[in-house]
């Protein structure tokens, strides 16, 4: 019986052909596949071969290598005995299949003396010959050498793990027949799922800071926020594609609040307040691009058969909206794209149409056409109405525990939202015109409302809270007619208005109060019958024809986006706006419709 090889050395000098052995040689190469690569010293070059080691260059890392490929090469012919014949999977020398233990060692000695003919500088040429022959013989050496073999494979496994970028190198497989190619086959898939099971673990793990790369990236993370700070969206987006640890450095809220700022509806305020701290700043400017460039999905998301004049509200994950004499609440679904069809609540108590409510302390106060004021509790059946004006009541606003209502009968009244004290009138306002909207300061100070402008005098017209005395009026070139339909403040000292004028315009009291600031005129000349801004640069009107909604950016003149959403034969004004950082809801004749900016 052959004694192994020593571990040290290569597959082209573990047998040596004997003397004369030409022939047989040429006819092994014939059946038997490409030699398999040479090991590689250190140094980049093959070993010299002999008994006398690794050559010179080569270091403890090639000899663990060497032993790894032989316990494999040991594994794989346990495996892969009986399988396949001798012609086919290399492992013997004749087409008989399982050659005896004399042939084998003739094999042996034919493939020593091959190898000491070949010499060193043709050692790739002769080691498919030897494979054939050194598989014979292992299959011999079976029990004797097992427990060094395990030892090996424990060895090998090792040596597999740790140099990955070698493996398709170091499989025997691929070049040996059905058999090899069968063992192949078998470690392509467990490399498959080591390699997918590693991806897993370090998606798993924190992205750590890579230790390679520019000196940049080096830097204290403050500094380097400072630096990245000053980048672009383009610049950060292509600058989270390099690796796990930037994406995640990149998606930092302190590198995207600048942007946001400048976007559109990205929940930051002019002044810089974050209205959404629960949302991400990026998402919220990834999205905001899409009110840029007036992408959306429009949808209905309520219809009624008679024509309504709707006006509605939101509050977290519920809207509340009118119908006839009704307000009822609905509940959003996760995506806010749609509605829980059955109502959450139904608040009633007017005799005529609801022309307007708010939302504030929990209630819902709201003005009918009846000439009565609702006071209604959201979360329990409390309700109040009382008799206001003589006629409909167009307007009302709630801030501060206060009510100020305006009606067509040309009065504004003030009036305590207080339980004990609901229905006492704190002041009546006489404006000598009819009233269509009005709005509390955010400093509860003063008021402001807008008329119909019948009169010789300004539409817009500011009041003191406490004592219901004239402030002082805005505007002085108004034509007659040109009636506000809609009015908010922004700030303590900033408002926006719209009307049969078909202008929006935006004051600054700090400047001046007989001119506005700026001014957007609707394209098509057709009345604006309300607003809605982001507290920054996005501005949405609605028009009398068609049901346009339009989006303006506020730092320029021209329109950005018209979106019409109904027909000819179904012209309607859109009588409400609302809008999120992700949707816009208009309130038609006949419909709800939203307008998804999240999904386009």
């Amino acid at each position: 019986m052959a004694r192994p090889a020593p571990p040290h050395v290569t597959r082209s000098d573990m047998v040596s052909p004997p003397p004369g052995a030409a022939a047989a040689v040429a006819r092994a190469r014939l059946r038997v596949g490409p030699a398999p690569r040479p090991l590689m010293g250190s140094q980049g070059r093959s070993g010299t071969p002999g008994n006398g080691g690794p050559s010179e260059g080569e270091g403890g890392e090639t000899r663990k290598l060497q032993e790894g490929r032989v316990a494999r090469g040991k594994r794989r012919k346990g495996k892969g005995k009986g399988k396949a014949g001798a012609g086919q999977s290399g492992r013997g020398s004749g087409a008989e299949g399982k050659p005896g233990p004399q042939k084998a060692k003739e094999a042996a000695g034919q493939g020593a003396e091959a190898r000491a003919k070949t010499g060193p500088g043709k050692e790739g040429e002769g080691g498919s010959v030897e494979e054939g022959a050194r598989g014979v013989v292992k299959e011999d050496e079976g029990s004797a050498g097992g427990g060094k073999e395990a030892q090996e494979r424990d060895e090998g496994k090792e040596e597999w793990r740790v140099r990955t970028g070698r493996r398709e190198d170091a499989r025997p497989g691929k070049s040996h027949g059905r058999g090899g190619q069968a063992w192949g086959g078998i470690a392509g898939t467990g490399a498959a799922m080591a390699a997918a099971a590693e991806e897993e673990s370090a998606a798993r793990e924190p992205a750590a800071r890579p230790a390679a790369g520019p000196a940049l990236w080096r830097l204290p993370e403050e500094l380097l926020l400072l630096i990245c700070s000053y980048l672009d969206m383009r610049a950060l987006g292509r600058l989270a594609q390099v690796c796990r640890w930037l994406r995640r450095f990149t998606s930092c809220d302190l590198l995207w609040r600048r942007i946001a700022r400048a976007s559109l509806n990205s929940g930051f305020t002019r002044l810089g307040t974050d209205l959404m701290t629960s949302v991400p700043v990026k998402d919220r400017v990834k999205v905001s691009q899409n009110w840029r460039l007036g992408r959306c999905r429009e949808g209905i998301l309520l219809k009624w058969r008679c024509s309504q004049m709707p006006w509605m509200q939101l509050e977290d994950d519920s809207l509340y909206i009118s119908q006839a004499n009704f307000i009822l609440a609905y509940q959003f679904r996760p995506d806010g794209a749609s509605l829980n069809r059955r109502p959450l609540g139904v608040f009633a108590g007017h005799d005529e149409d609801v022309c307007h409510f708010v939302l504030a302390n929990s209630h819902i106060i709201s003005a009918g056409g009846d000439g009565k004021i609702g006071v209604h509790k959201i979360h329990s059946t409390f309700t109040v109405k009382y008799s206001a004006h003589e006629q409909e009541v167009n307007c009302v606003d709630c801030k501060g525990g206060i009510i100020v209502s305006g009606s067509r009968d040309r009065t504004a009244k003030v009036w305590p939202l207080a339980s004990g004290r609901l229905g006492q009138c704190l002041h009546t306002i006489q404006t000598e015109d009819r009233v269509w909207s009005i709005a509390i300061s955010p400093l509860l100070s003063s008021f402001v409302t807008g008329t119909a402008c019948c009169g010789h005098f300004s539409p817009l017209r500011i009041w003191d809270l406490n004592s219901g005395q004239l402030v002082t009026h805005l505007g002085s070139d108004f034509p007659p007619g040109a009636g506000v339909l809609d009015v908010m403040y922004e700030s303590p000292s900033t408002l926006l208005s719209c009307g049969y004028d078909t202008y929006v315009r935006y004051w600054d009291l700090r400047t001046s109060v007989r001119k506005c600031v700026m001014e957007w005129e609707e394209p098509h000349d057709s009345t604006l019958y309300c607003l809605q801004t982001d507290g920054n640069h996005l501005l949405a009107t609605g028009s009398s024809y068609y049901g346009v909604v339009r989006l303006w950016d506020r730092r320029q003149r021209a329109c950005l986006h018209a979106f019409p959403l109904t027909s000819t034969p179904l012209s309607s004004p859109v009588y409400c706006l609302r809008l999120t950082t992700k949707h816009l809801y208009a309130a038609l004749s006949y419909n709800l419709h939203v307008l998804d900016f999240q999904n386009p």
